[in-house]
């Protein structure tokens, strides 16, 4: 039976994970396949492992990385501290009752990605966003020494603060700004994050998950301002080995 892996998420309409799988398994002669699961809603989890009884490895993508965990029997050490997953292995060892195990190949890319462009002024960021990816990305900067906050549009908490509390002090203290949310992948390319940009310079490093643009907006409006960017595909390029490396070890 060929080994089936897959993504979950919704929508799925471009799906990176896909496209880079076939490809890699077509490459390498493996008897497997990759599937897109759109689910309109995390209660049909369940279902996909009885419609799909050899699945060897899940990949899970906005809006689910949080509302998985419920369904899973257990998470590896970092996925717990972060509470978001993004990949599932299952172990089916017994087949009646397969294993759900979690984890987050979204540190090791994010982390891996984004290292080689840190300075020593690099101290403190702005994680654009509170999803998984965001913590995921405040996991990375903390095991690189950086400290970050959180911002939201309706912050909670003591480590999140709200776009309209950004001022010049704030975008020239904090050097390093992640942009986590989905604003500007293509379909809607136009949008970005509503910070001030103008005082952003030289000395600030941008980082978009997005990948789709090339250049979103957001890294186009910090390149004017002469900050250093990247996107997410490297990223996405590691997290996704990172993945490979778990459904197999």
């Amino acid at each position: 039976m060929m080994k089936t892996y897959g993504l979950i998420g919704y929508p799925l309409s471009k799906s990176f994970s896909q496209k880079y799988f076939t490809e890699k398994f077509e490459k390498e002669n493996l008897k497997a396949r990759y599937l897109n699961f759109p689910i309109a809603s995390i209660d049909e989890f369940p279902e996909l492992l009885t419609h799909h009884p050899y699945i060897g490895g899940l990949n899970v993508t906005i809006p689910y990385k949080e509302k998985v965990i419920q369904y899973l029997d257990d998470l590896d050490p970092v996925s717990k501290e972060v509470g978001a997953v993004n990949v599932i292995k299952v172990d089916w060892t017994n087949p009646k009752e397969p294993k759900l195990t979690g984890y987050n190949s979204d540190i090791i890319g994010f982390t891996r990605s984004i290292q080689p462009l840190l300075k020593d002024h690099h101290k403190k960021a702005l994680i654009l966003g509170t999803g998984g990816a965001a913590k995921a990305a405040a996991y990375g900067l903390k095991s690189l020494n950086i400290e970050s906050k959180y911002v939201s549009r309706t912050p909670k908490g003591d480590n999140q603060i709200s776009y309209q509390s950004l001022d010049k002090n704030t975008i020239e203290e904090n050097t390093v700004i992640v942009n986590t949310t989905p604003l500007g992948m293509y379909g809607n390319m136009d949008a970005k994050p509503d910070i001030p940009y103008q005082y952003c310079g030289n000395n600030h490093l941008f980082f978009d998950l997005v990948y789709n643009p090339e250049v979103t907006a957001f890294l186009k409006a910090g390149q004017e301002q002469g900050a250093v960017i990247k996107n997410g595909l490297e990223m996405l390029h590691l997290q996704a080995e990172g993945a490979w490396e778990i459904w197999n070890k």
